[in-house]
């Protein structure tokens, strides 16, 4: 099965896309429907498939294992990379337990762990680890006295060897178990593709060497990753399945991926697939560098995937409908599989609690890119230029030298920006927050700026560009009309050609900081016999034109951000249009915009999980707030790792304009969240002034914060467009053509 076409993988480098491409390929080659469908209808739990020689001959139980260990040294993340494509191919067998196994002994690193690696990566051997477990253990002269049980072992009926966690003092420790000193019991297990067992211990003796030296956090760390990235697998196939099947099949007449909440559902499934693989990039990448803060990213990986999983994995079945409930249908048993893997992984509120811990002890995850060396050979040049400029005491006079300069929008072709690439651009971004240089707030300057610049003439760059980037000119955006909101083109504003220019006829809405902009971007239509995309024309106009009224709109929040414009016979000269006319809609669409690289996908200006910290820590949670605090940590993570993933896609020339849409989408709804979160927990302090308890702004954040998902296209209409562009999913009747 080739790659999807739609989204990143696991991995976003051009390596590992190709790992990800090679070992698809030899799943689809090697672990056949024939083969699942006979391990569905066999009794034989501990039976070794005939594809495991074939997974040992592509050296896919050693990529995670250190070289000095006997591996191939490519790190966890590589193998997580592996275990996407394995995972949509529903691998029954004991890949999976192996090589979580000989993760944690090659974490641990003793001479025992390390003497047990070189049977666990040739395939002679196999492995199993038991997440939880009832086990204690006793000290008796040196060795470790054990009994107990562990229940829902993956692959312990055919294991060989075991590593399960034993409580000793209070404490828990991880020991290594040879199954034949084990009872091990078949075990009915919801997934039927791949066996469990109950592991049962009676006064077993074990010796110091097999006492593991790795704290337990790691273990679930590591287990978050291998399952994660096997869940993630899980979820692919899920996605496009669903998406083939709501493109194909037929109902009333059209196809059901055209009915709005089909499609939305389909949607909602390929953003979780992109959370998912976010995270578990993110904790792998955290392990192999040796973070410090690598079990919390882990804990991130570990509260969103297993439940992302089984949501896909139920919706997928919803999309199918009656066949999907069938026996016979392969949809069932990835659902299974989501669910044996959610399970392994505990319940959703115990790993939130571990997320909130982190939280609210202060802990923090790094925000750097790891960036090519070639990034240090230009930070040099690009920080001494800075330090110019930083230097610089008039505040005018800065402007004036971040604008020349190019600073402002590196991203645009010399003179107006840099000619940056996408490199450059992060380079730059971070060397500017680390000089202090206040950089001006283009607002709408920048769109602007972003269409003047490919499709204007000479006068516009000067007269209109030059001043912007310096600052000294204020932008307005003339596009939507009371019934031209998200369907833009369908906008009835009317440019009539007269001598020496054009009469505009119309009234725009939310217009937002018009009643202070000095220049507009409009758009209007000029040809009405042309279909709706064409016949448009985008114009720059002067707002101190006459025939232009600006009556501002009172906001819910009380303020008046928002505007109406109506245009009365405003004339606008021929110089000022941008393009060519009737290609407006080409110029609005079609600007630099798509080659700048966004460092963040949040909505600064709302409430961030810096305000949720500013209010949770210190504070006598309840465990359902702490719950809460701990999947907003979690979410608010995720938008920010989607955001580094899309960066370095962009640094490697690979497309990621759908995982930037989904870290948008997901962005808008994220300080929704926050301050209701905060509002609600603060009772009637959160609605009205109390001596003693502040809000923090909470319900200021709050109102305000309901635009998000409504301007710039509604999450509704987002959500259309990621089921269209994202999952080719066909687009509604009455908008085609």
């Amino acid at each position: 099965m080739a790659r999807e076409s739609y989204a990143l993988g696991i991995g976003v480098g051009e390596d590992h896309r190709a790992l990800a491409d090679a070992v698809a390929g030899f799943v689809e080659r090697t672990i056949t429907a024939d083969l699942v469908r006979e391990a569905v209808e066999s009794t034989e739990s501990g039976k070794r498939l005939p594809f495991w020689d074939a997974l040992v001959g592509q050296d896919l139980l050693s990529l995670h294992v250190p070289a000095e260990s006997g591996g191939q040294g490519a790190g966890l993340l590589t193998q997580a990379v592996a275990l996407e494509p394995i995972g949509r191919g529903l691998h029954t067998g004991s890949y999976v337990p192996t090589v979580l196994a000989s993760a944690v002994l090659a974490a641990d690193g003793g001479a025992y762990a390390l003497a047990q690696l070189p049977a666990l990566l040739d395939g002679s051997r196999t492995g199993a680890v038991a997440l939880s477990a009832d086990l204690t253990g006793e000290l008796r002269d040196s060795a470790l006295v054990v009994d107990g049980t562990a229940d829902g072992v993956v692959g312990a009926a055919s294991a060989d060897v075991v590593l399960a966690p034993v409580t000793v003092d209070g404490a828990q420790r991880w020991v290594a178990f040879d199954s034949v000193e084990l009872t091990v019991t078949d075990q009915d297990n919801v997934d039927v593709l791949r066996a469990t067992a109950r592991l049962g211990a009676v006064a077993i003796t074990i010796p110091a060497e097999r006492v593991l030296d790795i704290p337990a956090t790691r273990v679930r760390s590591i287990a978050a990753v291998v399952y994660g990235a096997e869940a993630i697998g899980v979820m692919s196939w899920c996605v496009t399945t669903a998406a083939a099947y709501a493109q194909t099949r037929v109902q009333f007449g059209r196809p059901i991926g055209q009915f709005q909440g089909v499609k939305h559902k389909c949607a909602q499934m390929g953003i979780a697939l992109e959370k998912a693989r976010a995270v578990v990039w993110d904790a792998a990448s955290a392990l192999d560098r040796g973070d410090a803060d690598a079990d919390y990213a882990a804990a991130i990986a570990a509260l969103i995937t297993p439940d992302a999983v089984v949501s896909v994995a139920q919706d997928c079945i919803q999309v199918h409908g009656g066949i999907g409930f069938t026996w016979e249908h392969d949809a069932h048993l990835y659902y299974r599989r989501a669910l044996a893997l959610r399970g392994q992984l505990g319940s959703r509120h115990d790993r939130a609690e571990v997320v909130a811990g982190y939280a609210l002890s202060g802990a923090t995850l790094s925000g750097e890119l790891e960036l090519p060396e070639e990034a240090e050979r230009i930070r040099a040049t690009i920080a001494a230029e800075l330090a110019g400029i930083a230097a610089i005491t008039d505040e005018d006079a800065q402007l004036v030298a971040l604008g020349d300069g190019g600073w402002n929008l590196p991203h645009l072709p010399r003179p107006y920006g840099r000619s940056a690439s996408p490199l450059e651009q992060v380079v730059i971004a971070q060397e500017i927050k680390a000089s202090g240089i206040p950089m001006p707030q283009l607002l709408m300057g920048t769109w602007a700026v972003g269409a003047i610049v490919p499709h204007g003439d000479d006068r516009q760059r000067s007269e209109l560009v030059v001043p912007t980037l310096r600052g000294e000119l204020v932008w307005c955006q003339l596009f939507s009309e009371p019934g031209a909101g998200s369907d833009l083109a369908s906008l009835t504003t009317k440019a009539v050609k007269v001598d020496g220019g054009w009469q505009v006829t119309g009234q725009k809405i939310w217009t937002t900081v018009a009643q202070f902009a000095d220049w507009a971007m409009l758009i209007a239509r000029t040809n009405p016999d042309k279909p709706k995309h064409e016949g448009i024309t985008y114009f720059v106009l002067d707002m101190s034109t006459p025939g232009i009224t600006v009556r501002p709109l009172r906001e819910m929040t009380g303020s008046a951000l928002f505007n109406e414009v109506f245009l009365d016979e405003v004339f606008i000269p021929d110089e000022n249009v941008v393009g060519a006319v009737d290609d407006g809609w080409h110029v609005a669409r079609t600007t630099l915009a798509g080659e700048r690289v966004a460092l963040s996908q949040k909505m600064e200006a709302y409430a961030t999980d810096t305000d949720l910290l500013r209010f949770a820590i210190g504070r006598d949670l309840s465990p359902v707030a702490r719950y809460h605090v701990g999947e907003l940590m979690a979410e608010s993570r995720a938008v920010d790792v989607i955001g580094a993933r899309v960066v370095l896609a962009q640094l490697s020339g690979i497309d990621s304009s759908t995982a930037s849409s989904v870290g948008k989408l997901l962005g808008m709804a994220l300080g929704q969240a926050i301050s209701e979160f905060v509002v609600a927990e603060l009772g009637v302090a959160g609605v009205v002034s109390v001596p003693g308890e502040r809000s923090d702004h909470a319900m200021e954040q709050l109102i305000a914060g309901r635009a998000t998902t409504i301007y710039g296209g509604t999450t509704e209409v987002q959500l259309n467009v990621i089921g269209e562009r994202m999952l080719g999913l066909p687009r509604d009747a009455a908008v085609q053509g």
